[in-house]
């Protein structure tokens, strides 16, 4: 294989685009930041103390764009000529969307400045909401589409789905709705580290998919945000169909989970979800699992199942 990006001596390189005709290029990104039902109400209600959200976030990332090359070593100074930042709340899931849009007449392309864009937009609203909230979650972060260059057209296909974990969540007293945690600890044979359900039993830390939680919807449950079927880990993507007691699950780099049971009662006469709408899905949806190999976890890890 040759590397573009290393010289015969084996140190990096910049690619010498040179002798490359200018084309007219558009590179475009999205990503997510889960705020939670809190900081929307303070954003809506502009009560932050920092000001102006979005119009802060707009203007970071737009600068950040146009920054790029001085922050990823190799990339290219190019000229752009359009960049902008769209975004939409998503009051019911508890998080805030952010697309970029770059445009530029250039030798090379401009996926890393939209890239860019969107971290930035997402990281300084994190920074002008964090008085409200410390636990957000910046997740999904992906190139969407180009166009121009040798390469053509790319769209992201989203049919390639790819297991992962959204949101870690927690509770530090039993009785008390699990909270959004950025990261987390798991340790073998006992749960999640400082999790009050955490334990011996067979049911160490619990797992939902994000597919399951929306299905609620339908019912008119309002408000849906991360942790409050009362799972330690909410998933994207997982699929249910694949996986049985017994099925292992292997979590970014280390952890290793098995699953222990599949759907649990509510307790009771039901659960509030239950006696609000009529009907739950962790019953029939919930995972349950022991921990076989511990380690450290955070929100976009690859989840990887194993059977056998």
């Amino acid at each position: 294989m040759e590397f573009t990006h290393i010289d015969k001596d084996g140190l990096p390189k910049m690619v010498d685009v040179t002798s490359k005709e200018p084309s007219f290029r558009v590179a475009r990104a999205i990503g997510k930041i889960f705020v939670g039902k809190d900081v929307i109400e303070a954003i809506e209600n502009r009560l932050l103390p920092k000001g102006d959200v979005f119009a802060t976030a707009k203007i970071a990332a737009i600068n950040a764009a146009k920054k790029t090359f001085e922050l990823i070593p190799l990339c290219h100074n190019i000229f752009l000529s359009f960049v902008d930042v769209s975004y939409k709340i998503e009051r019911e899931e508890g998080y805030i969307e952010a697309v970029s849009e770059v445009k530029t007449e250039a030798k090379t392309g401009a996926e890393m400045e939209a890239i860019t864009a969107v971290v930035i937009f997402l990281e300084t609203v994190y920074d002008m909401c964090k008085a409200v909230k410390k636990d957000m979650v910046i997740t999904d972060v992906r190139l969407i589409e180009k166009s121009g260059g040798k390469s053509g057209h790319y769209i992201f296909e989203s049919e390639n789905k790819t297991a992962k974990v959204v949101s870690i969540n927690i509770s530090r007293q039993k009785g008390t709705p699990k909270e959004p945690v950025s990261e987390a600890i798991l340790i073998e044979d006992y749960g999640i580290e400082g999790d009050a359900h955490a334990g011996s039993s067979h049911r160490q830390v619990s797992l939902l998919d994000i597919s399951s939680i929306k299905k609620m919807q339908q019912y008119g449950l309002k408000g849906l945000c991360f942790g409050k079927f009362a799972e330690n880990i909410t998933t994207e993507n997982l699929d249910f169909q694949k996986i049985s007691l017994g099925t292992k699950l292997k979590i970014g780099d280390n952890v290793l989970l098995e699953i222990s049971q599949i759907g649990k009662k509510c307790h009771g006469s039901g659960c509030e979800i239950a006696k609000s709408v009529g009907v739950c899905i962790m019953p029939k949806e919930g995972l349950f699992a022991k921990v076989l190999k511990g380690g450290k976890i955070k929100a976009g890890d690859i989840i990887e199942i194993i059977n056998g």
